[in-house]
């Protein structure tokens, strides 16, 4: 991390690797075209609230029961301090290149190469790991083999992110309402039927086996957090987008505070109209959401419901599909690569998308749908775990030098905020299985190589981060 980002010196280079340089007329630029309205559909988007509330909820339920609405609570409170991180951080470094443009310039090019890689793994997982899920929504209507729904929704997000990011604007935020409105449908039921009073959202009861009613405990709690601190996770995608957002100095804070207050808010209010409305605990244990919401009204309404989520699901994959693209196409604009993978990923469509970037992403997300993907899942959590990490130990240094006087959103109560994160991430870190986490010290150990023995030695033309010169203050 002692490999501090230098600017670029065209002498100094080897005589080979001067046609490597960036071009007369500057790194390519992505067209701002968004502004906060915009920019909050598209990261809400991400978010994927009801997708979230109907697939990772259920697992809280099972393990946590009345005290999954507190832990989802205080999971979105530290959320609080991940988001002032990538707040300051976002609107100091305004570039598409997101968690490792910011971490390369404030902590070293070498923490800023680990971030891109462990950014990279969950560019190719995630979004098909999440797609799969689409059959299980879509069953009310149609039964769809889940690798070729989950494929078809891949290859349909392929489509979308290669349009202009301001159509996926609207396009996204159609999808977004009615994911809001099958929430607030989950919301409205529960609270209608509910079977038991507030004071049971701290009554720490789960269903045992044998009927019995078993304590949740605080040391359950703080390992549900695990979980529970990834469940509004998707604000993030406002940092890949502040290269396109209309001054970035100002709207990408307000994008990020804004998209965890409100996907807190649809999220957390379902949950506790849950809890209060399941005729039992077996019930509310079980986590049959769907199940609960045909029971309080009927089976149209459940299927409704139902096709409300698949289409969040759809809806997450294009955003995803979207920033990950952009994540691409920074490494590109940055040299990380050799120049002919460089020139290719860097390119441009008719609608100023970086088209190849986007092929692949999406592409190979729908071949990974074929795949058994458990085990690269869990790799994903430690990857995410570990890259917010390095955000945190970046958002420490990002007073220092000449980056102490630059324009950017300044978030309160620094240095303690970061610190208080880093304590968090390293606890969910050391809860990680043995396996995931050697996995993915080994592909970090391979990309650190690849930084010793060809982005190193090459570092007056290769690694190059950069930041738009056209940047609002």
């Amino acid at each position: 991390m002692t490999d501090t980002l230098r600017p670029v010196q065209p002498s100094a280079a080897p005589a080979a690797e001067a046609p490597d340089l960036p071009a007369p007329d500057g790194p390519r630029k992505l067209k701002r075209s968004i502004g906060v309205v915009g920019g909050t559909l598209l990261t809400i988007s991400c978010v994927t609230p009801a997708s979230t509330l109907f697939v990772v909820v259920p697992d809280l339920f099972s393990t946590l029961g009345t005290a999954t609405a507190l832990t989802i609570a205080v999971g979105s409170l530290l959320c609080i301090a991940v988001a002032f991180c990538y707040s300051e951080l976002g609107t100091l470094i305004p570039s598409a290149g997101g968690e490792y443009a910011m971490v390369s310039t404030l902590a070293g090019r070498l923490a800023g190469w680990l971030v891109f890689v462990l950014s990279l793994l969950v560019v190719m997982i995630v979004p098909p790991v999440i797609a799969m899920g689409t059959a299980d929504y879509l069953a009310p209507v149609v039964h769809l083999n889940p690798s070729m729904a989950g494929a078809g929704v891949m290859l349909l997000a392929t489509l979308a992110g290669l349009l202009d990011l301001r159509a996926n604007a609207w396009i996204t935020g159609v999808f977004l309402v009615l994911e809001v409105v099958a929430a607030a449908v989950v919301a409205v039921l529960g609270f209608a039927h509910s079977e038991r009073g507030a004071g049971s959202l701290v009554s720490m009861e789960v269903a045992g086996q044998g009927g019995h009613t078993d304590t949740v405990t605080a040391m359950l709690v703080v390992s549900g957090l695990a979980i529970a601190l990834f469940v509004t996770q998707g604000f993030s995608t406002a940092v890949y987008l502040s290269e396109e957002m209309e001054n970035p100095r100002r709207n990408v804070a307000r994008t990020v505070l804004a998209t965890l207050a409100i996907s807190a808010v649809i999220i957390l209010v379902p949950v506790i109209a849950i809890t209060l409305g399941a005729s039992d605990l077996a019930e509310l244990t079980g986590g049959d959401i769907s199940g609960m919401v045909a029971a309080w009204s009927n089976s149209a309404v459940g299927t409704f419901v139902s096709l409300c989520v698949a289409l969040a699901i759809i809806n997450a994959g294009i955003v995803m599909v979207i920033q990950n693209s952009r994540v691409l196409f920074a490494s590109a604009r940055d040299k990380a690569w050799p120049e002919p993978v460089n020139n290719v990923l860097s390119r441009l469509g008719r609608f100023g998308s970086p088209w190849v970037a986007t092929l692949l992403v999406g592409v190979p997300g729908a071949v990974l749908c074929f795949v058994d993907l458990d085990t690269l899942y869990g790799i994903t959590g430690v990857s995410v775990t570990g890259m917010y990490l390095l955000v945190a130990v970046a958002a420490l240094l990002a007073r220092r030098g000449s980056h102490a006087h630059t324009p950017a959103w300044r978030m309160p109560l620094w240095p303690a905020l970061p610190v208080l994160l880093i304590a968090v991430l390293a606890y969910v870190l050391t809860q990680q299985e043995t396996s995931h986490l050697l996995w993915t010290g080994g592909i970090t150990a391979a990309a650190t190589l690849y930084w010793a023995l060809y982005l190193r030695p090459r570092r007056e033309s290769r690694w190059l981060v950069t930041v738009p010169e056209d940047a609002q203050a």
